[in-house]
């Protein structure tokens, strides 16, 4: 008994270290394959750099989204973790709102071996050698990204970037950016028509001391997890990551939580409700009329294409 534990013990010791020795650092965009597998619940159809492809359509629909509703939809999955507020904005506006699908990028504080193993992986993938590594992600863009990077708060000599990548980014991608850190000359990024940014703040410095150490892994924003192929929803009341194969839901309900909302005030202003009717759980009657409301809409007047919204009608028959 005592000998087969020791051997046991040892076959386990042998894999492990097995394990170790062959594991290796060979990707600074991560696979197609390790993507997918971190998106799993998404069905349909992807880039070839394997994020889930959200379509157009949602993603401008959920431009009309109220934050508050898209959050407590997030929430009512289980996701407690996907927000993040008090950012600053390139462009302060009320009315912007910036959607589009993650890429994410990572980085650390710069440590010299591990700096030139990075580098060493990233001219094997075909990343320019002329070219900091912070424009690398900037190279794999595609029409209606936006780029998500942790920059680790980094504000003087955080800069990620400046209003040369700034143009090179919308150029790419159509979108703007999330840095849970700084950018640099951001009086002439102001002029980058079209583009703008959630950033932590500004700097006239340069990037220093830092280093890109992954694109497309799973990163963190401030309080948010956040993966490659979510869907970014940045707002002035602050940011979502909303992952891809919940978008459809996510929208939708928030969609119905903001009709309902309206209902409800327009009933109120009619005299026909009270405001302790509104605010508290609906009877029968009260989310009858409702869904009778909504069946008279006028297809020009819904958010989402009336077929979602009787499939919705007829489950809650």
């Amino acid at each position: 008994m005592k000998n087969t534990i020791i051997l046991s013990l040892l076959f386990t010791a042998f894999v492990f270290s097995s394990s170790y020795l062959n594991a290796q650092y060979d990707h600074v965009v991560m696979s197609r394959e390790y993507v997918i597998s971190l998106t799993s619940g998404w069905e349909g159809e992807r880039f070839p750099d394997g994020r889930p492809k959200v379509s157009d359509d949602l993603l401008e629909r959920l431009k009309n989204v109220v934050l508050t509703h898209a959050w407590g939809s997030l929430r009512g999955k289980g996701f407690n973790n996907q927000y993040q507020g008090n950012w600053m904005m390139i462009h302060e506006d009320k009315n912007t709102i910036m959607t589009g699908r993650v890429v994410t990028a990572q980085y650390m504080p710069r440590r010299p071996d591990f700096a030139d193993v990075v580098r060493t992986v990233g001219l094997a993938e075909g990343h320019s050698e002329l070219a900091g590594s912070n424009v690398w992600p900037i190279d794999i863009l595609k029409d209606g990204d936006v780029y998500v990077a942790d920059g680790y708060g980094k504000l003087e000599q955080g800069t990620l970037i400046g209003d040369r990548l700034a143009s090179s980014i919308y150029s790419k991608s159509k979108n703007g950016i999330i840095f849970w850190g700084a950018v640099r000359n951001i009086q002439e990024i102001k002029k980058v028509e079209g583009f703008n940014g959630w950033i932590l703040g500004d700097h006239p410095s340069s990037i220093n001391e830092m280093m890109l150490t992954s694109i497309n892994a799973p990163i963190r924003i401030g309080a948010a997890t956040v993966l490659p192929g979510d869907v970014a929803y940045a707002t002035p009341y602050g940011t979502l990551f909303i992952p891809a194969y919940l978008v459809g839901e996510i929208v939708f309900n928030a969609e119905i939580s903001n009709l309902r909302h309206v209902y409800g005030i327009k009933r109120l202003k009619e005299g026909d409700w009270t405001t302790g009717m509104i605010d508290s759980r609906w009877s029968d009657e009260m989310v009858r009329d409702f869904n009778e409301w909504l069946r008279k809409m006028p297809d020009s007047e819904l958010p989402m294409p009336r077929k979602e919204l009787n499939d919705y009608l007829d489950r809650v028959k």
